[in-house]
């Protein structure tokens, strides 16, 4: 199952090319890491337009991307449920995430990503299962995990994408940039499927 996803570290805010079937986003200059605004609606187009119905798993961005996602008129087509697991437990408890996998990589790391974005999809019966999990700030971090470490984990029927990214914002700013990127993976994703 681990062999499957795929990882990318590293990964600058500003790499990420915001194109989603080769056309272009608009970037409105205003906004934070150079995220579209439009990123949201746009994906939440392309589950409307496919019937790809959708659940998340947030830990740090702590519901921002359910609350962005239900902001779109008519997505409970698609969207099934979001669900906050803060803590190690409710990744347990919610998503089946393994306690030999929070005890060896812990709570922020890739493999927590998938197995939380695995279980969200497994729990709701959807096609995409997409989640987070990272250090926001200004605390929390250390010199293995720092402020800014996030994973971001899109699953859609077996495929898996998980993208570790490293952000330099605010608290406001990193959980931002996390959410805009579960957006993005979402797209990315439902175009690498095809």
């Amino acid at each position: 199952m681990m062999s499957e996803w795929q990882i990318k570290r590293g990964l600058p805010v500003e790499a990420i090319e915001l194109a989603i079937n080769g056309e272009p986003l608009k970037v409105e200059k205003s906004s934070r890491q150079g995220f579209a605004a439009e990123l949201p609606v746009q994906v939440g187009g392309m589950l409307l337009e496919r019937g790809l119905t959708i659940a998340s798993a947030e830990s740090c961005t702590g519901g921002m991307f359910a609350q962005t996602l239900t902001d779109i008129p008519g997505i409970s087509a698609v969207f099934d449920r979001g669900i906050v697991t803060y803590s190690n437990r409710a990744k347990m408890e919610e998503l089946g995430v393994r306690q030999g996998t929070l005890a060896q990589y812990g709570a922020v790391s890739a493999q927590t990503a998938v197995e939380m974005a695995e279980g969200i999809q497994r729990v709701a019966g959807t096609r995409i299962g997409v989640s987070v999990t990272g250090v926001a700030g200004p605390g929390g971090g250390s010199a293995e995990k720092p402020v800014g470490l996030v994973y971001v984990c899109a699953v859609l029927d077996e495929r898996r994408l998980c993208r570790e990214l490293r952000l330099n914002g605010d608290r406001t700013a990193n959980r931002t940039a996390s959410m805009y990127h579960m957006f993005h993976m979402i797209g990315e994703l439902i175009k690498l499927k095809g």
